[in-house]
């Protein structure tokens, strides 16, 4: 993912996906190898897992999978008309085609994850990316807290045990500012 995937990358994808599954849909394939012929279509269209707030996006089932047949979006309509999708397709060669496909390995597949791209109108992942991020700053800033406590208290035993009174002052006062809220 990330990566540009070329137009022949696509092509032999196609080619092998509709060799290796039947489609609960024969229209649906005859509307891939529709696109695969077209290099126009193909320099035009992503594979994609998340399909959400997309403009234009095809979904295909295998007849392995219970999932729909087949559905066509365009911005907020949905048809299920493979006839109408070709139309849209044929009419409009400059608009990008986002295609979803459902097969049994479908996360286990190298051949899809090698065309799979990342959908542009989704900042799921970023999100994600920056919580976790968050998430690891404080518990490491907690687990940092924790170890200064831990030794501040271990010291000051130590001082009282070997009864420095000046070291435990010091270290008392150090603790003090430790515990203070927002250090």
């Amino acid at each position: 993912m990330g990566e540009v995937i070329t137009i022949a990358e696509k092509k032999t994808f196609i080619k092998w996906f509709l060799e290796k599954y039947d489609l609960q849909n024969r229209e649906a394939e005859w509307l891939l190898q529709y696109i695969a012929s077209s290099d126009q279509l193909l320099e035009r269209v992503h594979f994609i897992d998340n399909f959400r707030n997309l403009p234009k996006t095809i979904l295909v089932s295998t007849k392995c999978v219970q999932m729909t047949p087949f559905k066509f979006y365009k911005n907020k309509r949905v048809t299920s008309d493979v006839e109408k999708a070709f139309l849209d397709i044929h009419n409009n060669p400059n608009e990008d085609i986002y295609i979803g496909l459902f097969f049994k390995e479908r996360t286990s597949s190298p051949e899809y994850a090698a065309v799979l791209e990342r959908n542009p109108m989704d900042d799921t992942k970023e999100t994600i990316d920056a919580l976790v991020s968050l998430q690891a700053e404080l518990i490491l800033d907690h687990a940092f807290k924790q170890f200064r406590l831990n030794s501040l208290y271990e010291r000051i035993d130590q001082a009282l045990a070997v009864g420095d009174q000046a070291s435990f002052q010091q270290l008392t006062s150090e603790l003090k500012t430790v515990l203070e809220p927002g250090a």
